[in-house]
Protein backbone atom coordinates (compact mmCIF):
# COMPACT_ATOMS: atom_id res chain seq x y z
CA UNK A 1 0.00 0.00 0.00
CA UNK A 2 1.13 3.79 -0.75
CA UNK A 3 1.30 5.59 2.32
CA UNK A 4 2.18 9.17 3.11
CA UNK A 5 3.02 10.30 6.52
CA UNK A 6 3.49 13.93 6.89
CA UNK A 7 5.22 14.98 10.58
CA UNK A 8 8.58 13.26 11.00
CA UNK A 9 8.87 13.68 15.05
CA UNK A 10 8.96 10.60 16.81
CA UNK A 11 5.15 9.57 16.16
CA UNK A 12 5.41 10.05 12.50
CA UNK A 13 8.80 8.68 12.07
CA UNK A 14 8.29 5.65 14.22
CA UNK A 15 4.68 5.37 12.36
CA UNK A 16 6.28 5.35 8.47
CA UNK A 17 9.39 3.36 9.35
CA UNK A 18 6.97 0.88 10.99
CA UNK A 19 4.61 0.19 8.19
CA UNK A 20 7.64 0.35 5.86
CA UNK A 21 9.19 -2.59 7.52
CA UNK A 22 5.50 -4.42 6.69
CA UNK A 23 6.24 -4.36 2.82
CA UNK A 24 4.35 -0.83 2.24
CA UNK A 25 5.76 1.72 0.26
CA UNK A 26 6.10 4.84 2.77
CA UNK A 27 7.08 8.55 1.96
CA UNK A 28 7.52 10.57 4.87
CA UNK A 29 6.95 14.59 4.67
CA UNK A 30 8.52 17.29 6.64
CA UNK A 31 9.11 20.99 5.64
CA UNK A 32 12.46 20.95 7.72
CA UNK A 33 14.96 20.48 5.00
CA UNK A 34 17.97 19.83 6.89
CA UNK A 35 15.89 17.25 8.90
CA UNK A 36 15.01 15.76 5.64
CA UNK A 37 18.52 16.03 3.50
CA UNK A 38 19.60 14.02 6.51
CA UNK A 39 17.11 11.39 6.55
CA UNK A 40 17.42 10.99 3.23
CA UNK A 41 21.49 10.11 3.57
CA UNK A 42 20.51 7.33 6.27
CA UNK A 43 20.81 9.68 9.35
CA UNK A 44 18.41 9.03 12.02
CA UNK A 45 17.56 12.14 13.56
CA UNK A 46 15.80 11.04 17.25
CA UNK A 47 16.89 8.75 19.98
CA UNK A 48 14.63 5.13 19.68
CA UNK A 49 15.52 1.84 20.54
CA UNK A 50 15.61 -0.50 17.65
CA UNK A 51 14.35 2.03 15.25
CA UNK A 52 17.80 2.47 13.03
CA UNK A 53 17.68 -0.75 12.57
CA UNK A 54 14.12 -0.79 10.77
CA UNK A 55 14.94 2.69 9.37
CA UNK A 56 18.46 1.75 7.97
CA UNK A 57 17.11 -1.15 5.77
CA UNK A 58 13.84 0.07 4.47
CA UNK A 59 15.53 2.95 3.23
CA UNK A 60 17.91 0.68 1.49
CA UNK A 61 15.43 -1.62 0.24
CA UNK A 62 13.40 1.38 -1.09
CA UNK A 63 10.43 1.16 0.67
CA UNK A 64 11.00 4.59 3.15
CA UNK A 65 11.30 7.79 1.36
CA UNK A 66 11.81 11.42 2.52
CA UNK A 67 10.29 14.42 1.49
CA UNK A 68 9.61 18.60 1.57
CA UNK A 69 7.37 18.27 -1.24
CA UNK A 70 3.59 17.89 0.08
CA UNK A 71 2.70 17.43 -3.41
CA UNK A 72 5.26 14.70 -4.41
CA UNK A 73 4.70 13.43 -0.89
CA UNK A 74 0.87 12.19 -0.94
CA UNK A 75 0.46 11.20 -4.89
CA UNK A 76 -1.01 8.27 -5.51
CA UNK A 77 -1.18 7.65 -1.94
CA UNK A 78 -4.02 5.59 -0.46
CA UNK A 79 -3.63 6.94 2.91
CA UNK A 80 -2.07 9.83 4.52
CA UNK A 81 -1.43 10.29 8.70
CA UNK A 82 -1.13 13.26 9.44
CA UNK A 83 1.41 13.22 12.77
CA UNK A 84 2.02 17.33 13.26
CA UNK A 85 2.88 19.10 16.59
CA UNK A 86 -0.39 19.84 18.37
CA UNK A 87 1.42 22.34 20.90
CA UNK A 88 -0.65 23.06 24.31
CA UNK A 89 -1.61 27.23 23.74
CA UNK A 90 -1.43 29.91 26.94
CA UNK A 91 -4.55 28.01 28.05
CA UNK A 92 -3.87 24.79 27.97
CA UNK A 93 -5.79 24.00 24.90
CA UNK A 94 -3.37 21.80 21.91
CA UNK A 95 -2.99 24.40 18.61
CA UNK A 96 -4.68 22.89 15.48
CA UNK A 97 -2.68 25.01 13.65
CA UNK A 98 -0.50 22.93 11.75
CA UNK A 99 -3.00 19.88 10.90
CA UNK A 100 -5.21 22.83 10.07
CA UNK A 101 -2.43 24.12 6.95
CA UNK A 102 -1.33 20.61 5.82
CA UNK A 103 -5.81 19.61 6.24
CA UNK A 104 -6.19 22.81 3.84
CA UNK A 105 -3.45 22.14 1.14
CA UNK A 106 -4.81 18.25 1.20
CA UNK A 107 -7.94 20.00 -0.12
CA UNK A 108 -6.34 20.81 -3.18
CA UNK A 109 -4.04 18.20 -3.65
CA UNK A 110 -6.09 14.83 -3.51
CA UNK A 111 -7.23 13.98 -6.68
CA UNK A 112 -8.56 10.16 -5.86
CA UNK A 113 -10.44 8.55 -2.95
CA UNK A 114 -7.63 8.63 0.12
CA UNK A 115 -8.43 8.53 3.86
CA UNK A 116 -7.04 11.23 5.90
CA UNK A 117 -5.66 10.15 9.50
CA UNK A 118 -5.22 11.76 12.53
CA UNK A 119 -2.57 10.08 14.05
CA UNK A 120 -1.50 13.31 15.94
CA UNK A 121 -3.14 13.57 19.88
CA UNK A 122 -5.91 16.32 19.39
CA UNK A 123 -9.08 17.38 20.92
CA UNK A 124 -12.47 16.06 20.68
CA UNK A 125 -14.14 16.93 17.13
CA UNK A 126 -10.54 17.63 15.24
CA UNK A 127 -11.93 14.99 12.29
CA UNK A 128 -14.64 17.02 11.91
CA UNK A 129 -12.77 20.24 11.80
CA UNK A 130 -10.35 18.53 8.98
CA UNK A 131 -13.00 17.74 7.13
CA UNK A 132 -14.47 20.46 6.98
CA UNK A 133 -10.97 22.37 6.33
CA UNK A 134 -10.54 19.85 3.46
CA UNK A 135 -13.65 19.68 1.85
CA UNK A 136 -13.74 23.39 0.97
CA UNK A 137 -11.39 22.98 -2.02
CA UNK A 138 -11.65 18.77 -2.73
CA UNK A 139 -13.42 17.66 -5.49
CA UNK A 140 -13.40 14.54 -4.44
CA UNK A 141 -14.83 11.83 -2.15
CA UNK A 142 -12.18 11.06 1.15
CA UNK A 143 -12.86 10.01 4.42
CA UNK A 144 -10.70 11.45 7.88
CA UNK A 145 -10.26 9.29 10.44
CA UNK A 146 -8.92 8.88 14.14
CA UNK A 147 -6.28 6.39 15.06
CA UNK A 148 -4.61 7.61 18.11
CA UNK A 149 -1.03 6.61 18.90
CA UNK A 150 -0.44 4.54 22.32
CA UNK A 151 3.76 4.56 21.77
CA UNK A 152 5.70 4.68 24.74
CA UNK A 153 8.85 6.47 24.05
CA UNK A 154 11.94 4.24 24.70
CA UNK A 155 9.43 1.26 23.40
CA UNK A 156 8.05 3.12 20.67
CA UNK A 157 8.90 0.40 17.99
CA UNK A 158 8.27 -2.63 19.72
CA UNK A 159 4.70 -1.00 21.09
CA UNK A 160 3.74 0.16 16.92
CA UNK A 161 5.09 -3.84 15.77
CA UNK A 162 3.36 -5.65 18.38
CA UNK A 163 0.12 -3.37 20.09
CA UNK A 164 -1.96 -4.02 22.71
CA UNK A 165 -4.65 -2.38 20.79
CA UNK A 166 -5.16 -0.56 18.00
CA UNK A 167 -8.31 2.61 18.16
CA UNK A 168 -9.42 3.37 14.87
CA UNK A 169 -12.54 6.10 14.97
CA UNK A 170 -14.35 6.12 11.70
CA UNK A 171 -17.93 5.03 10.82
CA UNK A 172 -17.22 4.56 7.28
CA UNK A 173 -17.37 1.13 5.88
CA UNK A 174 -15.00 1.70 2.86
CA UNK A 175 -12.08 3.31 5.67
CA UNK A 176 -12.45 0.35 8.31
CA UNK A 177 -11.94 -2.24 5.18
CA UNK A 178 -8.61 -0.16 4.33
CA UNK A 179 -7.39 0.10 7.58
CA UNK A 180 -8.37 -3.82 8.96
CA UNK A 181 -5.89 -4.55 5.99
CA UNK A 182 -3.54 -2.01 6.69
CA UNK A 183 -3.18 -3.28 10.71
CA UNK A 184 -3.48 -6.83 9.67
CA UNK A 185 0.28 -7.73 10.31
CA UNK A 186 0.46 -5.91 13.87
CA UNK A 187 -2.45 -7.74 14.95
CA UNK A 188 -2.07 -12.21 13.63
CA UNK A 189 -1.79 -13.20 17.49
CA UNK A 190 -5.46 -11.61 17.89
CA UNK A 191 -4.80 -8.32 19.67
CA UNK A 192 -8.20 -6.59 19.19
CA UNK A 193 -8.77 -3.35 16.70
CA UNK A 194 -11.29 -1.55 18.58
CA UNK A 195 -13.58 0.83 15.63
CA UNK A 196 -15.70 3.61 17.64
CA UNK A 197 -16.70 6.83 16.36
CA UNK A 198 -13.92 9.50 15.02
CA UNK A 199 -15.05 11.38 18.97
CA UNK A 200 -14.43 8.42 21.37
CA UNK A 201 -11.67 7.61 19.54
CA UNK A 202 -9.96 11.23 19.85
CA UNK A 203 -11.09 10.70 23.65
CA UNK A 204 -9.83 7.58 23.85
CA UNK A 205 -6.27 8.76 23.71
CA UNK A 206 -6.72 11.82 26.30
CA UNK A 207 -8.53 9.24 28.43
CA UNK A 208 -5.28 7.00 28.71
CA UNK A 209 -2.59 9.43 29.08
CA UNK A 210 -4.52 11.66 31.81
CA UNK A 211 -5.05 8.38 33.89
CA UNK A 212 -1.81 7.10 33.35
CA UNK A 213 -0.86 10.31 34.90
CA UNK A 214 -3.48 10.57 37.75
CA UNK A 215 -1.92 6.66 38.47
CA UNK A 216 1.91 8.57 38.80
CA UNK A 217 0.64 11.30 40.86
CA UNK A 218 -1.38 9.62 43.09
CA UNK A 219 1.47 7.06 44.29
CA UNK A 220 3.60 10.52 44.24
CA UNK A 221 1.26 11.94 47.03
CA UNK A 222 1.16 8.33 48.87
CA UNK A 223 5.11 8.80 48.91
CA UNK A 224 4.95 12.33 50.60
CA UNK A 225 2.56 10.95 53.40
CA UNK A 226 4.85 8.09 54.00
CA UNK A 227 7.59 10.20 54.88
CA UNK A 228 5.41 12.40 56.75
CA UNK A 229 3.91 9.28 58.92
CA UNK A 230 7.42 7.04 58.78
CA UNK A 231 6.00 4.25 56.20
CA UNK A 232 7.86 2.95 52.86
CA UNK A 233 6.57 3.99 49.93
CA UNK A 234 8.05 0.55 48.37
CA UNK A 235 5.98 -1.79 50.58
CA UNK A 236 2.93 0.20 49.92
CA UNK A 237 3.51 -0.26 45.83
CA UNK A 238 4.20 -3.83 46.52
CA UNK A 239 0.84 -3.85 49.08
CA UNK A 240 -1.54 -2.34 46.33
CA UNK A 241 -0.01 -3.25 43.12
CA UNK A 242 -0.49 -7.13 43.60
CA UNK A 243 -4.22 -6.73 43.42
CA UNK A 244 -5.17 -6.83 39.66
CA UNK A 245 -7.79 -4.28 40.05
CA UNK A 246 -5.39 -1.58 40.16
CA UNK A 247 -2.03 -3.77 38.66
CA UNK A 248 1.84 -3.28 38.98
CA UNK A 249 2.49 -0.38 36.36
CA UNK A 250 3.25 3.31 36.47
CA UNK A 251 3.34 2.62 40.87
CA UNK A 252 6.74 4.15 41.19
CA UNK A 253 7.18 7.30 43.29
CA UNK A 254 9.42 9.75 41.69
CA UNK A 255 9.52 13.47 40.96
CA UNK A 256 7.19 13.94 38.97
CA UNK A 257 5.74 12.81 35.20
CA UNK A 258 7.09 15.10 31.77
CA UNK A 259 7.75 14.04 28.38
CA UNK A 260 5.79 15.39 26.00
CA UNK A 261 2.25 13.65 26.02
CA UNK A 262 1.18 13.97 29.91
CA UNK A 263 1.84 17.67 30.57
CA UNK A 264 0.37 18.67 27.31
CA UNK A 265 -2.58 16.22 27.12
CA UNK A 266 -3.71 16.02 30.54
CA UNK A 267 -3.59 20.03 30.27
CA UNK A 268 -5.91 19.67 26.87
CA UNK A 269 -8.41 17.54 28.55
CA UNK A 270 -8.68 19.70 31.38
CA UNK A 271 -9.24 22.61 28.80
CA UNK A 272 -12.14 20.32 26.73
CA UNK A 273 -13.70 20.00 30.04
CA UNK A 274 -13.71 23.65 30.73
CA UNK A 275 -14.88 24.66 27.40
CA UNK A 276 -18.20 22.28 28.14
CA UNK A 277 -18.69 23.21 31.40
CA UNK A 278 -17.80 20.48 33.18
CA UNK A 279 -15.08 21.10 36.56
CA UNK A 280 -12.83 18.28 36.02
CA UNK A 281 -11.20 18.90 39.28
CA UNK A 282 -8.54 15.33 39.53
CA UNK A 283 -7.21 16.45 36.56
CA UNK A 284 -6.40 20.24 37.90
CA UNK A 285 -5.35 18.23 41.03
CA UNK A 286 -2.79 16.26 39.04
CA UNK A 287 -1.19 19.11 37.26
CA UNK A 288 -0.53 21.28 40.25
CA UNK A 289 0.50 18.02 42.23
CA UNK A 290 2.68 17.24 39.39
CA UNK A 291 4.73 20.39 39.26
CA UNK A 292 5.70 20.49 43.04
CA UNK A 293 6.76 17.08 42.32
CA UNK A 294 9.01 18.16 39.67
CA UNK A 295 11.07 19.53 42.49
CA UNK A 296 9.90 18.63 45.37
CA UNK A 297 14.02 17.12 46.04
CA UNK A 298 15.09 20.95 46.16
CA UNK A 299 13.47 21.47 49.25
CA UNK A 300 15.38 18.01 51.02
CA UNK A 301 18.62 19.55 49.96
CA UNK A 302 18.00 22.92 50.87
CA UNK A 303 17.23 20.89 54.59
CA UNK A 304 20.46 19.25 54.35
CA UNK A 305 22.65 22.16 53.49
CA UNK A 306 20.39 24.64 55.85
CA UNK A 307 19.87 26.55 52.95
CA UNK A 308 23.13 27.55 51.63
CA UNK A 309 23.85 26.18 48.67
CA UNK A 310 25.85 28.48 46.86
CA UNK A 311 29.47 27.44 45.69
CA UNK A 312 28.06 24.28 46.20
CA UNK A 313 28.78 21.36 43.25
CA UNK A 314 25.92 18.97 42.29
CA UNK A 315 26.46 16.39 40.16
CA UNK A 316 23.41 15.57 38.58
CA UNK A 317 22.96 11.94 36.81
CA UNK A 318 20.39 12.19 33.96
CA UNK A 319 18.52 14.61 32.20
CA UNK A 320 15.87 13.02 29.74
CA UNK A 321 12.35 12.61 30.94
CA UNK A 322 12.69 9.19 30.95
CA UNK A 323 15.30 6.56 30.24
CA UNK A 324 15.78 5.37 26.70
CA UNK A 325 14.83 8.36 24.80
CA UNK A 326 16.41 11.59 24.57
CA UNK A 327 13.70 13.72 24.84
CA UNK A 328 13.70 16.13 27.61
CA UNK A 329 10.58 18.22 27.24
CA UNK A 330 9.01 19.16 30.41
CA UNK A 331 11.86 16.86 31.88
CA UNK A 332 11.94 17.46 35.93
CA UNK A 333 15.69 17.69 35.43
CA UNK A 334 15.56 20.99 33.53
CA UNK A 335 13.10 22.35 36.70
CA UNK A 336 15.90 21.16 39.46
CA UNK A 337 18.13 22.59 37.10
CA UNK A 338 16.77 26.25 37.22
CA UNK A 339 16.34 26.05 40.75
CA UNK A 340 19.80 24.77 41.99
CA UNK A 341 21.19 26.96 39.33
CA UNK A 342 19.21 30.22 41.03
CA UNK A 343 20.20 29.25 44.32
CA UNK A 344 23.94 29.02 43.65
CA UNK A 345 24.90 25.94 43.01
CA UNK A 346 27.38 24.84 40.09
CA UNK A 347 26.09 21.45 38.00
CA UNK A 348 27.92 18.87 36.57
CA UNK A 349 25.84 16.91 34.56
CA UNK A 350 25.90 13.16 32.63
CA UNK A 351 22.91 11.52 30.33
CA UNK A 352 23.80 8.46 27.93
CA UNK A 353 21.38 10.31 25.02
CA UNK A 354 20.17 13.47 26.38
CA UNK A 355 23.32 15.99 26.69
CA UNK A 356 23.14 17.11 23.15
CA UNK A 357 19.41 18.31 23.12
CA UNK A 358 19.72 19.95 26.30
CA UNK A 359 22.98 22.21 25.70
CA UNK A 360 20.85 23.11 22.34
CA UNK A 361 18.23 24.55 25.30
CA UNK A 362 20.12 25.99 27.93
CA UNK A 363 23.75 26.17 26.39
CA UNK A 364 26.86 26.41 28.71
CA UNK A 365 24.53 27.02 31.71
CA UNK A 366 25.69 23.55 33.18
CA UNK A 367 28.85 21.25 32.79
CA UNK A 368 28.39 18.25 30.70
CA UNK A 369 30.28 14.74 31.62
CA UNK A 370 32.14 12.23 29.22
CA UNK A 371 30.79 9.45 31.93
CA UNK A 372 28.48 9.49 34.68
CA UNK A 373 32.35 8.89 37.24
CA UNK A 374 33.85 12.11 35.43
CA UNK A 375 31.26 14.57 36.87
CA UNK A 376 31.86 13.63 40.48
CA UNK A 377 35.06 14.66 41.39
CA UNK A 378 35.13 16.93 44.00
CA UNK A 379 31.18 17.76 44.10
CA UNK A 380 29.28 17.67 47.33
CA UNK A 381 26.78 15.90 46.38
CA UNK A 382 24.70 13.56 42.96
CA UNK A 383 21.58 13.82 42.38
CA UNK A 384 19.97 11.26 40.22
CA UNK A 385 16.99 12.60 38.21
CA UNK A 386 16.47 9.65 35.07
CA UNK A 387 16.33 5.84 35.96
CA UNK A 388 18.81 5.11 33.27
CA UNK A 389 19.99 1.32 33.53
CA UNK A 390 23.36 2.50 33.84
CA UNK A 391 22.60 4.03 36.82
CA UNK A 392 21.30 0.88 38.92
CA UNK A 393 24.57 -0.97 40.39
CA UNK A 394 27.19 1.93 39.93
CA UNK A 395 30.90 1.23 41.33
CA UNK A 396 30.00 2.71 44.99
CA UNK A 397 33.45 2.61 45.71
CA UNK A 398 34.33 4.73 43.04
CA UNK A 399 32.23 6.97 43.64
CA UNK A 400 32.96 7.26 47.27
CA UNK A 401 36.77 8.48 46.34
CA UNK A 402 35.61 10.72 43.92
CA UNK A 403 32.82 12.61 45.99
CA UNK A 404 33.76 15.17 48.35
CA UNK A 405 30.75 14.04 50.37
CA UNK A 406 29.32 10.50 50.77
CA UNK A 407 25.63 12.05 49.92
CA UNK A 408 23.12 10.91 47.43
CA UNK A 409 19.67 12.81 46.39
CA UNK A 410 17.49 10.02 44.39
CA UNK A 411 14.89 11.14 42.73
CA UNK A 412 13.88 7.79 41.58
CA UNK A 413 14.55 5.54 44.21
CA UNK A 414 17.43 3.24 42.56
CA UNK A 415 18.93 1.96 45.43
CA UNK A 416 18.31 -0.41 48.70
CA UNK A 417 18.17 1.79 51.70
CA UNK A 418 19.82 -0.70 54.28
CA UNK A 419 22.54 -0.63 51.48
CA UNK A 420 23.14 2.60 51.11
CA UNK A 421 23.40 2.74 55.38
CA UNK A 422 26.31 -0.27 55.49
CA UNK A 423 28.13 1.92 52.60
CA UNK A 424 28.35 4.73 54.86
CA UNK A 425 26.23 7.07 52.25
CA UNK A 426 23.44 9.79 53.28
CA UNK A 427 20.51 9.16 51.27
CA UNK A 428 17.40 10.65 50.64
CA UNK A 429 14.94 9.12 48.35
CA UNK A 430 11.53 9.67 47.55
CA UNK A 431 8.67 8.62 50.15
CA UNK A 432 11.10 6.01 52.04
CA UNK A 433 12.93 7.44 55.13
CA UNK A 434 16.51 7.19 55.68
CA UNK A 435 17.55 4.13 58.13
CA UNK A 436 19.64 6.18 60.76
Amino acid sequence: MKIAVVGTGYVGLVTGTCFAETGNQVTCVDIDKSKVERMQKGEIPIYEPHLDLLFERNINQGRLHFTTDLKNGIEDAKVIFLALPTPPGENGSADLKYILQVAEQLGHLIKNYTIVINKSTVPVGTAEKVRETISKNCTVEFDVISNPEFLREGFAVDDFMKPDRVVIGTQSERAKKVMTELYGPFVRQGNPVYFMDERSAELTKYAANAFLATKITFMNEIANLCEKVGANVDSVRIGIGTDDRIGKRFLFAGIGYGGSCFPKDVMALHHTAEEHNYPFSILKSVMEVNEKQKVSIIEKIKTHFKGELKGKKVALWGLAFKPDTDDIREAPALYIIDSLLSLGASISAYDPEAMKNVKTLIGDKIIYGNDPYEILKDADMLLIATEWSVFRTPEFEKMEKLLKNKLIFDGRNLYDLQQMKDLGFTYYSVGRNKIN
